[in-house]
């Protein structure tokens, strides 16, 4: 995964705040619980040496308008001398537990593990008159939407209904009514593709009754159809096919996410066997140091030492970070771009 967004982060002066809050149950007392929390990682902070600037600039953050949110959604926040430089939603969940970190580079170890495992999906939904749009964030617990959603359709007042008989009007009337549907799923591919090309989404998903699907599946470009996965399961009809559509997506995520590992993993052996990867913490070190990763592999479930300045070095030089679920030495591989052998010896 690229995190050219994160770049400003990492390019910034430390030293460096990086607070988690995990998501907690909605209660009337919410914002009075945050504060109570944030209290205590920010004696944490200022015992550590936290300058009172940073530490406001945070307090300035989660203990506004939304704190009632923050409590139930979750944050992670980064800040530094000059103020806030990342402010998201990080869990949902509860049981990730509150911390706080003071450090040289900001500690995103955790959140990018969370964020790697997502899956960035576009939804189409159809039936014969078009389908309905929506561009999703997969996660394997949560559905979460990124934009409005868009229904696509064709003439309200056009007639798509196929009587049935033999006669030549009737036969008429079909072929003007496949037409229709197909001009329908026309418009839907054209939408779907452009999103594809502006938002370069993991996956496409098409669900939805089989006609409208199949006829939309016809009309999609050869870039849309290499990432389209089709769910049968659930639609919108009602709260209960809502919820079966949201599981199937679920499940699709999750086992898009483990395939994504097991590319990771099988370059890395394929790289350990050709001198195109390194693992350990002392080599990987050696090698982002030297500018020479293509590629940071992070243990999926658990922290390696010293992770944040391997992220931070990754970030900086342009290197993708992963998740494998293999054993690795200290936690923590890297593919290279090119064999370093000779810039990576002693």
């Amino acid at each position: 995964m690229k995190l050219d967004e994160l770049r400003p982060v990492f390019d910034a002066q430390g030293p460096f705040a990086t607070v988690y809050l995990e998501g907690r149950t909605a209660s009337a007392d919410a914002s009075q619980q945050l504060h109570l929390r944030w209290q205590e990682l920010r004696d944490d902070l200022e015992g550590k040496g936290a300058d009172n600037g940073l530490l406001s600039s945070i307090d300035s953050a989660l203990l506004g308008d939304a704190a009632t949110e923050v409590h139930t959604d979750g944050r992670i926040i980064v800040a530094n001398a000059s103020g806030v430089l990342l402010d998201e939603h990080w869990d949902a969940a509860q049981g990730t537990g509150d911390a706080a970190y003071l450090s040289d580079v900001p500690e995103l170890g955790t959140y990018l593990r969370e964020k790697i495992r997502l899956v960035d999906v576009v939804l189409v939904i159809a039936d014969q008159k078009g389908a309905l749009i929506r561009e999703l964030t997969i996660g394997e617990d949560q559905v979460t939407s990124q934009a409005e959603e868009t229904q696509v359709t064709g003439d309200e007042d056009e007639n798509i209904h196929k009587p049935r008989g033999q006669g030549f009007s009737h036969n008429q009337i079909r072929r003007h009514a496949d037409e229709l549907i197909k001009e329908n799923a026309r418009d839907v591919a054209e939408f779907v593709d452009d999103l594809v090309t502006r938002r370069s989404p993991d996956a496409v998903v098409i669900a939805g009754e089989v006609q409208g699907r199949t006829a939309v599946k016809a009309e999609f470009s050869a870039q849309v159809r290499e990432l389209v996965h089709e769910v049968t399961e659930g639609g919108i009809v009602d709260e209960a096919a809502e919820e079966a559509l949201d599981a199937a997506l679920r499940s699709l995520a999750s086992d898009l996410s483990r395939d994504r590992m097991r590319e990771a993993e099988e370059s890395l052996s394929q790289g350990l066997a050709h001198a195109l990867a390194v693992e350990g913490r002392t080599e990987v070190t050696k090698a982002v140091e030297r500018g020479v990763v293509d590629t940071l592999l992070l243990s999926r479930d658990a922290s390696a030492d010293g992770e944040g300045q391997l992220i931070a070095g990754a970030v900086r030089s342009s290197a993708e970070v992963r998740l494998i679920d293999a054993d690795i030495s200290d936690g923590v591989a890297a593919t290279l771009r090119f064999d370093a052998s000779a810039a990576l010896a002693d």
